[in-house]
């Protein structure tokens, strides 16, 4: 360390000086010139530090030095001086000497320190505020030493009365002095360039806080953003947090439209923290979804990967026990985004100056800019709390988070800043309990950001007890489901996630209310809660033990069910107008178990129906028999339509029979006047309409073509063609939505005897068609009913 010269013979004094004065000193002195500081190699300095001795003298800006111990200073040698006079003055009379002499000197000068010796020594200094330089030394006798530092890095010679002027002005680094408008140093590896400018302000240029020198100083993009549990830690180091469980933007950039990187955070064991579940790349329209345990969907297909490559729409995708790497370059632009499960880590290497939004983008912008509500639930923003857990001593957890500030993580410090990953450790851990791998997780982040800028941080894993890879790889969970770990064991299983479950633990249920139908019932029972209770669906069934779950490979949901073909032991019971359907889902016990360790299962379930009111409808026929009288040809007959309730055609129908609704009736067509011998009666056609015309509507058919409407099980036609009458018979009915009244129409013909007059009907198809004659003179009749 240099040392301060401090003159011991001589008394020290303090002036202070107003622009304008002059005065006169004879002792060493340190004089006040802050209304004109002076700028001296880069240094501003608001005092002199005047020294007189017999040998040489001395003004320094930074204290009394000697010319040997060093400092910033002018030094005059060979002539001492007893005396010295200086004054300040605001104005520019020798404006005109200092720019003929200083070319490079662009502006006026603004003000002027001067110091004279004995008349016979000056030395004066002038400054400028706004200029291209900083000081001049005006000497016009003999030698003065400009020193830096105690070291001469000017030298000025002149002889009496002569003058002489030098610009002071430069840069210091590293405690040397360059003139204005020399490059101080410049390295193509590193793009890393430092000069001093023609204002003699040092410049250090380099890649910027985004960018990595490619060599030839070529600056291009390298920026890494770390999404692990709430946190993201985006290119620049500024860290956020998510609160809820929506969808955000993480990444995408104008000069690409058609891309963007999503980020899906969801709940696990509490509801009050979320972690990211998810990350989609859409790409050209198309949906990839990095998942839990490796899985990965293309839209909604899902894709089997390999360590080899597979090129999707353009992304090279590909899969190891550390998790999904998805790759891609789009214009010039190279994206690499790699998800195990916990963390997702996207790397952008592209031009200088490529413009990064979205939430690794920029940690400033507000939450709800960068929320895609199109691709949250509605109730994504709702906030959960929960009390603390007592459990945790963040005083441990903070030791163990601050571990990224040890070796080996240290190594990495300067490149990648532990700050946030720590604080996002801390935060989580504080409140969150260290399950699922989360006490690793981290850790895990920091140390694979890292190995993106060629930090290997050997040993960090057996330093850790951590591995380095994914946790929970290949096990597949549904949607209200996450991967986690036993507390037994060390395996992993998928659990319920905290918001989902609380819907089912207020009410003490494993599953959804019974789903009952007009003939079946089933019941679902939520397949991760099952685990929390240590039960086996597969162990359970119904009172037949016979029927067992049906668990949803999806969703992990297991239904109990039984229906009329299968009871499955359901107990049916009724209770006045109620019909009851009871079951239960039971444990599978051995018979050679005497005793169990597990929860017993007894989950009664049921069904409760209500029987429909009976409703009677009667009906009544208005004529008790219709009689016709027909002349057809030569023949004179009457035809008769009379209706029983009985095979047998004994019990008549008359005005006060009530008939019931789906109650068998015959009906009989019988002639008189008719030779059997010469001519059949053939009923052609009976039909009902619920208006008196015969042509109204609606209109439902009995018979057709002398046949059974094939369409209506309850007609049967009787004799139909075999003499001089026949019938038929159907179930009584009424048309939807009429009056109830019913009207009864059938149209007849004769048929010579000769001729094979049965109509041909399904059930007869052997049978040869009749042959029509010229007795063929038709009848018709009708029959009506109302209730």
């Amino acid at each position: 360390m240099k040392s301060v010269f401090q003159p011991a013979a001589l008394p020290l004094s303090c002036v202070s000086v107003s622009s304008g004065a002059q005065r006169f000193i004879t002792e060493s002195s340190v004089v006040n010139i802050s209304s004109c500081p002076i700028t001296y190699y880069g240094q501003q300095y608001e005092q002199l530090y005047v020294n007189m001795t017999s040998g040489y003298l001395t003004i320094c800006f930074n204290g009394f030095f000697s010319p040997e111990t060093g400092g910033d200073c002018l030094v005059q040698r060979s002539r001492g001086a007893q005396r010295f006079e200086f004054f300040i003055n605001p104005g520019n009379s020798l404006d005109y000497g200092a720019r003929e002499n200083l070319p490079t000197i662009q502006n006026s000068l603004q003000c002027t320190v001067a110091i004279g010796f004995d008349s016979i020594v000056s030395v004066v200094v002038y400054h400028t505020v706004k200029c291209d330089w900083s000081l001049i030394v005006f000497v016009s006798v003999q030698v003065c030493d400009v020193q830096v530092g105690g070291t001469t890095v000017k030298r000025v010679n002149t002889t009496s009365y002569t003058q002489a002027f030098a610009d002071l002005s430069g840069c210091r680094d590293s405690g040397e002095m360059y003139p204005p408008g020399t490059v101080i140093s410049s390295d193509p590896e590193t793009c890393l360039s430092l000069t001093c400018n023609e204002t003699a302000v040092l410049h250090t240029s380099s890649c910027g806080p985004l960018e990595r020198c490619q060599g030839n100083n070529i600056c291009v993009l390298d920026a890494t953003c770390t999404v692990t549990g709430p946190t993201i830690v985006d290119v620049r180091g500024q860290m956020n947090s998510i609160q809820d469980r929506c969808a955000y933007s993480l990444f995408s950039t104008p000069s690409l439209p058609d891309f963007q990187i999503l980020g899906y955070f969801k709940d696990q064991r509490r509801t009050d923290v979320s972690f990211v579940d998810s990350v989609t790349l859409r790409v050209d329209g198309h949906d990839i979804h990095l998942e839990q345990g490796g899985r990965v969907q293309l839209d909604d297909s899902t894709l089997t990967l390999s360590s080899s490559p597979q090129l999707v729409h353009g992304v090279q995708l590909s899969k190891d026990q550390t998790g999904v790497t998805a790759k891609l370059s789009l214009s010039n632009l190279t994206i690499s985004v790699f998800f195990d499960g916990d963390t997702a880590q996207i790397r952008l290497e592209g031009p200088a100056g490529s413009s990064v939004e979205g939430l690794c983008g920029n940690s400033s912008r507000s939450l709800s800019d960068l929320r895609l509500s199109e691709y949250s639930s509605t109730s994504c923003e709702m906030q959960y709390s929960e009390p603390a857990d007592s459990t945790i001593n963040c005083t441990s957890v903070t030791e163990r988070c601050n571990l990224l500030k040890e070796a080996p993580f240290s190594s990495c410090n300067s490149d990648i800043d532990p700050e946030p990953y720590i604080t996002a450790c801390t935060d989580t851990l504080c409140k969150y309990p260290a399950v699922d791998g989360l006490d690793c997780q981290f850790l895990k982040a920091y140390a694979r950001a890292c190995s993106l800028h060629n930090h290997t941080l050997d040993g960090w894993t057996s330093k850790t007890g951590c591995s380095s890879e994914a946790f929970c790889q290949d096990r597949t969970c549904s949607d209200h489901e996450f991967c986690g770990e036993k507390t037994v064991g060390g395996d992993t299983r998928c659990f319920c996630r905290a918001i989902f479950a609380s819907k089912y633990q207020a009410n003490n249920s494993l599953g959804d209310p019974t789903v009952c139908k007009e003939n079946s019932a089933s019941l679902t029972l939520v397949g991760c809660l099952l685990e929390d209770k240590d039960i086996d669906y597969s162990a359970l069934h119904l009172n037949d033990p016979t029927c067992r779950g049906q668990v949803d490979e999806l969703t992990h949901m297991v239904t109990f069910s039984f229906n009329s073909s299968n009871s499955c032991g359901t107990e049916v019971t009724t209770n006045n107008s109620q019909v009851i359907y009871k079951n239960t889902i039971m444990t599978q016990n051995s018979s050679s178990d005497i005793i169990t360790r597990h929860d017993q299962v007894y989950i009664d379930f049921s069904c409760i129906q209500t029987q429909p009111d009976i409703k009677t409808e009667t009906f009544r026929i208005r004529d008790s028999s219709v009689i016709q009288h027909i002349t057809s040809g030569v023949w004179d007959y009457t035809l008769t339509m009379q209706s029983f309730t009985s095979a047998g055609r004994t019990q008549a129908v008359d005005f006060s029979t009530e008939v019931q609704l789906d109650q068998k009736i015959w009906v009989e067509l019988k002639t008189d006047g008719l030779d059997g011998d010469v001519v059949i009666v053939v009923t052609d056609s009976c039909w009902a309409t619920g208006q008196a015309s015969p042509d109204s509507t609606p209109r439902y058919d009995l018979i057709i073509n002398g046949c059974a409407n094939p369409a209506d099980q309850t007609v049967q036609v009787e004799d139909n063609g075999l003499g001089t009458s026949n019938y038929f018979s159907f179930n009584m009915f009424q048309f939807t939505g009429s009056s109830g009244d019913v009207y009864l129409h059938c149209k007849l013909h004769l048929c010579p005897k000769q001729n094979n007059c049965v109509p041909t009907c399904p059930a007869a198809a052997h049978r040869r068609r009749y042959a029509r004659s010229r007795y063929e003179g038709e009848a018709f009749i009708s029959m009506a009913w109302t209730h």
